[in-house]
């Protein structure tokens, strides 16, 4: 996962609801938490949760 700093604004919404996954910086946009972005399969569900509810669609997912 990747988030474009360009786009986020920093609603908070993906690190509300996925705080295993995301975070906010020192500027309350998100930044992703996970080892190399790489999500592990415990935390893909929560992940998916955190991508969806972006409104700017910043965050990304990556192979």
């Amino acid at each position: 996962m990747t988030v474009d700093a360009a786009l986020c604004t920093g609603h908070g919404r993906c690190y509300a609801l996925a705080p295993e996954v995301f975070a906010a910086d020192d500027f309350g946009h998100c930044e992703v938490v996970v080892d190399r972005g790489e999500v592990p399969l415990e935390l893909q569900d929560s992940a998916r949760v955190g991508f969806e509810s972006c409104p700017e669609h910043a965050i990304a997912i990556t192979d």
